[in-house]
């Protein structure tokens, strides 16, 4: 019986790789001059820190397009709100999200059941999604539809077997 895993994954060295070429381009630029304008990274968020709001915003900029270049999705990420630090400065932290969180993977089982599909089921397997089918053709139609849908996370469709 054919089946394939959904799941929300992001590539942490991409990520990594992300922010050390927005680090550098924020070091070199003259408008991010004397802003002290840099991108913390730990395993679960990122930390924008400069001197002023506008600064901040320009530099999560420089951050989506390097993000956008690696093609790690944006999706994945949940920016707070600004927030004021020490001596006047702007901070913002940006959540990484990655795995299904239940109540999407309720959704992705609710939209999978609603398809109307003869013999698939989809059930959870912990932060993925194991759907199942009697046909190739089904699910390939499964995954179509899933991708023309937006659940609000990356969706990567991955261990495809016949």
């Amino acid at each position: 019986m054919p089946t394939f895993d959904i799941v929300s994954e992001v590539d942490m060295q991409e990520v990594r790789n992300a922010v050390d070429q927005a680090n550098r381009e924020a070091a070199t630029r003259f408008d991010f001059k004397n802003t002290d304008s840099a991108i913390e990274l730990s395993d679960t968020e990122l930390v924008l820190r400069s001197s002023t709001e506008d600064r901040l915003r320009a530099l999560h900029q420089v951050l989506d397009e390097k993000l956008v270049k690696r093609q790690v999705s944006l999706k994945a990420f949940e920016a707070g709100k600004i927030e004021e630090a020490q001596k006047g400065t702007a901070r913002q932290k940006v959540a990484i999200r990655a795995g299904i969180s239940s109540d999407h993977a309720k959704r992705l089982n609710k939209f999978i059941k609603d398809l109307g599909l003869k013999g698939v089921s989809s059930q959870t397997q912990g932060e993925q999604l194991r759907v199942t089918g009697k046909k190739r053709d089904d699910l390939q139609e499964v995954i179509a539809k899933c991708k023309a849908e937006d659940f609000g996370i990356p969706l990567q469709f991955n261990n495809f077997r016949d």
